[in-house]
C-alpha cells in the first residue's frame, strides 16, 4: 500500500491459517467506501503501532526474563481471551528467542525457571498461568519505578 520497493518484515504462522491477498486497488476502494471496514482497519493499524512501540521499549528497558514473560502472555493472547490458564500452540525455544531477541539457551534457562515456579507447564502443550506470569512483569515494573523515584 505504501509503495515500498521491498518487504521489510516477515511473519511465521504458529498454527494453520488461511491468508487472503487483497490487491492494492481493491483495498483502496474498500477503505474509501466501507466505513465499517476502514474503522476496523484503522483500529488494527493503531493497535499494531502501539504494539511496535511497546516492543521497542521492552527491548531497550526490560530484561530477557521480562521479555520472555511478556512474549508468552502475548502468544497466549491474554489481551484477547483473558482466561486464567491458556494453552499455547507448539512453539520452539528458538522461535521464542527470536521474538525476544535472545539466544535459545537463555530462553531454556528462563522456561525452566518459570516451570519450577509454577508460572507455566509444558510437555505436549505449553500452558501459561496468567496471574503467576504477570507477577514477573508487575514486580519488575514496580521495582524499577521505586528505584528511579527520588527520596
Amino acid at each position: 500500500m505504501t509503495g515500498q520497493a521491498f518487504l521489510t518484515a516477515t511473519a511465521t504462522a504458529l498454527t494453520r491459517c488461511t491468508i487472503l491477498v487483497i490487491e492494492k486497488k481493491e483495498m483502496t476502494r474498500a477503505l474509501h467506501n466501507g466505513h465499517e471496514f476502514s474503522d476496523h482497519f484503522i483500529a488494527f493499524m493503531l493497535g499494531r503501532n502501539n504494539r511496535i512501540e511497546e516492543d521497542l521499549i521492552d527491548q531497550h528497558l526490560s530484561s530477557c526474563e521480562e521479555r520472555l514473560a511478556r512474549a508468552l502472555l502475548l502468544v497466549a493472547r491474554y489481551d484477547k481471551i483473558r482466561k486464567p490458564i491458556a494453552v499455547i500452540p507448539r512453539i520452539s525455544q528458538r522461535t521464542l528467542g527470536g521474538l525476544i531477541g535472545s539466544a535459545r539457551s537463555r530462553v531454556n534457562y528462563f522456561m525452566n525457571k518459570f516451570k519450577k515456579l509454577g508460572y507455566i507447564e509444558y510437555g505436549e502443550r505449553l500452558r501459561v498461568h496468567n496471574a503467576s506470569l504477570s507477577e514477573v512483569l508487575k514486580n519488575s515494573i514496580f521495582s524499577d519505578l521505586a528505584a528511579a523515584r527520588p527520596n
